[in-house]
């Protein structure tokens, strides 16, 4: 990487640029900053056409209006954050201000000022422009365009995004002179916030951040559009990854990782969330995510991974795999049960129901399965009801799936976990058992054995759609195809 702030000598002219002192950059001549104000090309884009999201951003800020008429609405992309020194973590923009506008550049904010007759807002999204040349900035400053690449203009934005922009570096002034109610999505952009405390409230705000985690609820065509691709491109990472569990064998989890990464690259933005590549007993750990154990033929790999794409909406996938290629006897029965309660989760899934009954449908099938191999006392109901199964079960069997992970985070109870499924929305199902390496409750052979289904389901008018459904998932059906891709005979 080329490092702009540390110079190879001690030399004056040699120190770095990036600050400004009494307007001037020291070490540049007045001919050379002269010679860099001149001779560039124009770069201006013309005739873009706006991004294929841009009519369901539209209205998505349509029915934000409405919620809230006559407020300012103040909806932050999002600031880099330093990783260390002066190396920043890649940036992802804040998904509310992704969900509203399809843009992803950071320091930007989205703002709905009400309309003076009270007849809805008008949007205006503020953002960098271009790099200054005339001042040197493109060349000189640490963030200008020389040393991180090209940013559109704002006029290009506003063709791109069907909003008009202006400049972010106003906005700060803007804010605290206006007057009438504000609410502004926190957590963001710290200078956005200090510009408007003593106009907001923390109650108010968080009216705002709720209603727009409830927003995503129901997914329109394009965002299930991207649900599939970025399930189509997990399942094509998932089939990496079994070609080269060998070579994980000799290295380590991290090797499975790095496989699914590149797929996650190459064809999305990232991985939606860390992947874990949970090999031997590390797979009863729910969140393993350091994937720096060893990988045994013989051991099952729990594998949850999800490509983001490029628009950042996120697959969310989790296969357990025999190393191998062959399901021992005991693993073999204990995937069963866990295919046979995702199953029941997902044949739960459908317009109408509880949001919980999938989970209880899975649950129940779970706690039958402990019954009936001795390792707690029933009758059933008695397990269900003390909960006693959640020693082994340990998690919900799904959540909402969309720009984040664990999506609609904050949504109310009532209108989630309470609430009941509509056509639109998409979600998890994902029954587990997990037998930890140090449980003497359960027989030896148990111990060490983690075993996930987990699969993207989407709500349909007569029922369910399982996007993941190219990914085999029942035990003799994920040996053939492990089987087939590693050039095994079946």
């Amino acid at each position: 990487m080329t490092d702009e702030l540390t110079p190879e000598t001690p030399d004056e002219d040699e120190q770095p640029i990036k600050q400004r002192k009494n307007g001037l950059y020291p070490g540049v001549s007045d001919e050379l900053a002269a010679n860099m104000k001149t001779g560039w090309a124009d770069t201006e884009l013309r005739d873009l056409e706006p991004i294929e999201q841009a009519p369901n951003t539209a209205r998505r800020r349509e029915a934000l209006s409405r919620r809230f008429p006559g407020e300012r609405l103040v909806i932050p992309a999002g600031n880099l954050k330093t990783r260390s020194n002066d190396t920043e973590y890649d940036f992802r923009a804040a998904t509310e201000y992704v969900h509203l506008t399809g843009d992803q550049t950071e320091d930007s904010v989205l703002v709905l000022e009400p309309r003076e007759d009270g007849e809805g807002h008008d949007a205006t999204l503020y953002r960098l422009p271009r790099s200054n040349r005339e001042n040197g900035e493109f060349w000189l400053d640490g963030m200008g365009e020389l040393w991180v690449g090209r940013r559109n203009s704002l006029t290009e934005a506003e063709a791109l995004l069907g909003v008009p922009c202006a400049d972010v570096r106003g906005l700060a002034d803007i804010l605290r002179e206006a007057t009438g109610p504000v609410r502004v999505v926190r957590g963001h952009d710290a200078g956005i916030e200090a510009a408007l405390t003593d106009k907001v409230t923390a109650e108010r705000d968080e009216e705002l951040r709720v209603y727009l985690s409830e927003a995503r609820l129901i997914k329109d065509d394009f965002e299930i559009g991207e649900l599939q691709k970025a399930v189509d491109s997990t399942v094509r990472g998932f089939e990496d990854v079994v070609k080269v569990l060998d070579k994980a064998e000799a290295t380590s989890e991290r090797y499975i990782e790095g496989t699914f990464f590149l797929r996650a690259r190459v064809e999305g933005n990232d991985v939606g969330y860390g992947s874990i590549c949970a090999a031997g007993p590390h797979a009863t750990t729910l969140h393993w995510v350091r994937n720096n154990g060893e990988v045994r033929s013989g051991d099952l790999l729990l594998l949850d991974a999800g490509v983001e794409t490029n628009t950042l909406y996120t697959a969310d996938v989790t296969r357990t795999l025999p190393i191998n290629g062959t399901y021992t006897d005991l693993q073999r029965k204990i995937y069963d049960a866990v295919y046979e309660a995702q199953e029941a989760g997902i044949a739960a899934v459908k317009p109408g129901a509880a949001f919980r009954d999938f989970h209880d449908a899975s649950q129940r099938v779970l706690a039958e399965k402990l019954v009936e191999w001795g390792l707690v006392e029933g009758p059933v109901d008695r397990v269900l009801e003390l909960g006693l199964q959640r020693r082994w079960t340990l998690h919900g069997t799904g959540h909402m799936l969309g720009l984040d992970v664990h999506d609609c985070a904050v949504a109310r109870t009532e209108t989630y976990v309470n609430g009941t499924l509509e056509a639109g929305m998409v979600l998890t199902v994902e029954p587990g058992l997990y037998f930890q390496a140090d449980d003497l409750t359960v027989p030896e052979e148990y111990r060490g054995i983690g075993v996930r289904i987990e699969d993207d389901i989407l709500v349909t008018e007569d029922g369910n759609r399982n996007l993941s459904a190219a990914l085999p998932r029942r035990s003799d059906e994920v040996e053939a195809w492990m089987a087939r891709l590693t050039g095994q005979r079946a």
